[in-house]
């Protein structure tokens, strides 16, 4: 039986390492937590999933008794990507859900992603579980709740496919890394009049191929080389859970998350004019004239797919992202993340395009480094940002913006500092417009961290 640790309760979902953090018996009481947080707000059912880790059925049936004990019915849909499971929770009448999945983790973890009463949560509410858990503050419900099963696999594409629609037939190729997306985006994508073809899209626990995470080059290897190699137009990666895209042209180029906004965002400002269209901290500075370019209001907000889910809802913006590739779809959707929709809106777009490659690498670029990770102690992260927040000084940048880290704009580039919410690090990502740009912001920022911290040792 693993003890309870706080360390597992991070700022958007929960997450551990199996036998070490986490286990049946948390799962379990995890149940009962977010059951008793869901009866408080009127709600009776809760839907649950999980990925396609080994783990995963172990961890839903705890999880599942969990929530019963609690008194709340469960709606199991089994093996699923993410999307699936906030799919379910807006159209089977229970507005609430959780996945449990370990994401792009390694394979010896897992978690759980939930959704109460409609809304995503995060922060206080997360830790408000770990709260009621640690006391210990539910008895076990006069009648224990009822179970169902329930398959939305054909709901799911069904929905998309009516509505989503190409404009020509397009070959394309899908890399799931094996992860749980690969059960089901060949079937959506030939739903849609697509010719597909399929790289590790058999569901293994164990990834035995590269890591689900299409957020780093070294996994879209395989992809590119079958774009390239291949008949494709196209291709397109997913991370372990199908909440995230990835893109790749027919010349090897990877699309970044923040350049494919800008094709989302003119499609979506061409029948939403004067719309805000939210977007993070770690996105590139091209984004935000893009938007007014093309008739939007620009919002930059603070990283995390819970705090953009929130805003977008707060703000009834039609259309969210962030760097990681989480992209929100409230046009014609449903207002959550979801890698596979993303990439169906994707497809609508590109076969209006006689070549689909040209249009995305015309996308306005800049020079850039991927996310850069300063390691520290656990809290330091935050010190350090407080640190640079009071201290330093940026001659010559145009201004600074603190909703999340240090965002310092120069007028040829931008460098970030924010700090981690789910591990002890100071994220950094730097972008200019010419390669001696990006060099010479990265040189301010060394500067100003090592004024603040002479012992860090810099990514960079």
């Amino acid at each position: 039986m693993v003890p309870l640790s706080k360390t597992i309760f991070k700022a958007y979902d929960i997450r551990g390492v199996l036998d070490s953090t986490l286990d049946a018996g948390i799962a379990r009481k995890i149940g009962q937590a977010f059951g008793a947080a869901a009866l408080a707000k009127g709600e009776h059912k809760v839907v649950i999933g999980r990925d396609g880790r080994l783990s995963g059925p172990s961890l839903a049936q705890a999880l599942a008794e969990g929530l019963r004990e609690a008194g709340v019915d469960v709606i199991d849909l089994g093996m699923v990507a993410t999307p699936m499971v906030y799919f379910a929770t807006n159209v089977l009448g229970a507005r609430s859900g959780i996945m449990v999945t370990g994401s792009h983790n390694p394979p010896d973890y897992n978690g759980f992603k939930m959704v109460l009463a409609g809304e995503a949560i995060y922060g206080d509410a997360i830790q408000a579980l770990y709260q009621a858990i640690e006391r210990g503050d539910f008895k076990p419900a006069a009648a224990q709740g009822a179970y169902a099963t329930h398959d939305i696999k054909d709901e799911y594409i069904q929905r998309i496919a009516a509505d989503v629609k190409i404009a020509r037939p397009i070959k394309i190729a899908v890399d799931a890394g094996n992860g749980v997306a690969g059960a089901f985006v060949g079937e959506l994508y030939r739903a849609m009049g697509c010719e597909v073809t399929e790289l590790f899209c058999e569901v293994d626990g164990h990834f035995p191929n590269h890591h689900p995470d299409p957020a780093h080059p070294e996994n879209l290897e395989d992809l590119i080389a079958a774009v390239k190699n291949g008949d494709a137009e196209l291709g397109l990666a997913f991370d372990g859970d199908g909440d995230r895209l990835g893109v790749v042209t027919k010349d090897g180029q990877i699309i970044f998350p923040d350049r494919q906004m800008m094709l989302f965002a003119a499609d979506v400002l061409s029948r939403n004019p004067g719309a805000e269209i939210l977007y993070d901290v770690k996105c590139t500075r091209h984004l935000g004239p893009w938007i007014e370019q093309h008739g939007g209001r620009p919002l930059m907000w603070k990283t995390g797919h819970s705090l953009v889910k929130a805003k977008l809802k707060e703000t009834g913006a039609p259309l969210g992202g962030e760097m990681s590739g989480h992209i929100f779809w409230k046009e014609r959707w449903f207002g959550f993340d979801d890698g596979l929709y993303t990439g169906a809106r994707l497809l609508e777009i590109l076969t209006r395009e006689a070549d689909p490659s040209a249009v995305l690498n015309a996308l306005p670029k800049a020079s850039s480094t991927p996310e850069l990770h300063l390691h520290l102690q656990e809290g330091e992260n935050f010190a350090l940002i407080e640190k640079l927040r009071t201290d330093a000084k940026f001659p010559g940048a145009d201004r600074v913006v603190d909703i999340d880290g240090l965002r310092v704009e120069y007028p040829d580039g931008f460098g970030l500092a924010r700090g981690s919410n789910t591990t002890p690090v100071v994220v950094l990502r730097f972008e200019g417009e010419t390669p001696e740009a990006l060099e010479r912001i990265q040189k301010e920022f060394a500067r100003v961290i090592l004024a603040a911290r002479p012992d860090a040792h810099l990514p960079f």
